[in-house]
């Protein structure tokens, strides 16, 4: 049963997870409700999961990986909430909840090697791994190539050149105003981040019938791809609590594009990421 009662807490902690984004980034009073119950339920569930688990094995400390990834999730998931009651502060779940959740996703698979009932389930599953990356790709090079016309509409405006009387002004008379600019980076970026999201969740499962398995967080390069998603995170974390805008916002989603480059460079020489070739 303790199977069944992880992954009832890695379905709460999923929704705990979406609803942690417009609880803290939009200071939603809902969202934080649904946000606090749903998670709480999560970790009683986790909870009931690991002490089951130990006791049916007779032991009092993990062995193997999936259980500590279980265990050091119950770990992080207790230590936000324990925050959270002592200083009433929610936006460390933003980190924390994903966390839990992914933690959790890979035990909650099966405490044995996780295989695909057919060749078939899992080619579509790596075609929607590889297609919600390459959207997470492309909707930050989206945004960042807003940003850089941000900044080129803002040193336009700011030198107050007019087409008439500058011959280089005129071409540029096409670009929409800064508000517009502004509006269609920060859009591009919330697309592009629940399509990273499902990629990297998508990808912890394909990468379970590789010799890694469940100890696929060894791997350099996953621990990078991870990272990535927490620099594109923090991104948007900043944009709206340091209120980031204009050339700042420009400045940093640049940075967080050459991160996912350098990630995705690395990723094409990592043996994990060759699925096509198990």
């Amino acid at each position: 049963m303790h199977l069944l009662w992880l992954r009832v807490a890695a379905i709460l902690y999923a929704t705990a997870s979406v609803a942690i984004f417009p609880a803290v980034l939009y200071n939603k009073e809902r969202w934080r409700s649904i946000c606090v119950h749903l998670g709480g339920l999560g970790f009683l569930f986790h909870f009931v999961s690991v002490v089951e688990m130990l006791v049916l094995a007779h032991r009092w400390m993990p062995v193997g990986v999936r259980e500590a990834e279980s265990l050091l999730a119950l770990v992080v998931a207790g230590l936000f909430f324990l925050v959270w009651w002592i200083y009433g502060a929610i936006s460390l779940g933003i980190f924390a909840l994903p966390v839990t959740f992914f933690l959790v996703f890979v035990p909650s698979l099966g405490m044995e090697r996780y295989t695909f009932p057919s060749e078939g389930v899992r080619t579509s599953w790596l075609v929607a791994h590889i297609a919600a990356l390459l959207a997470a790709y492309a909707a930050l090079g989206f945004s960042m190539l807003a940003s850089i016309l941000y900044l080129v509409q803002e040193r336009r405006l700011k030198s107050k050149m007019k087409a008439a009387r500058n011959l280089l002004a005129a071409p540029l008379d096409w670009l929409p105003p800064l508000d517009t600019l502004e509006r269609i980076a920060h859009a591009t970026l919330l697309f592009g981040f629940p399509c990273m999201t499902v990629g990297l969740v998508i990808g912890s499962v394909l990468v379970q019938e590789t010799p890694l398995g469940a100890a696929y967080f060894l791997d350099p390069k996953v621990l990078a791809s991870f990272g990535m998603w927490f620099v594109y995170v923090l991104l948007l974390f900043l944009r709206h609590t340091a209120g980031l805008r204009g050339r700042k916002a420009a400045y940093l989603s640049g940075a967080v594009l050459v991160v996912m480059l350098a990630v995705w460079g690395a990723n094409m020489f990592s043996h994990v990421h060759r699925f096509g070739a198990q």
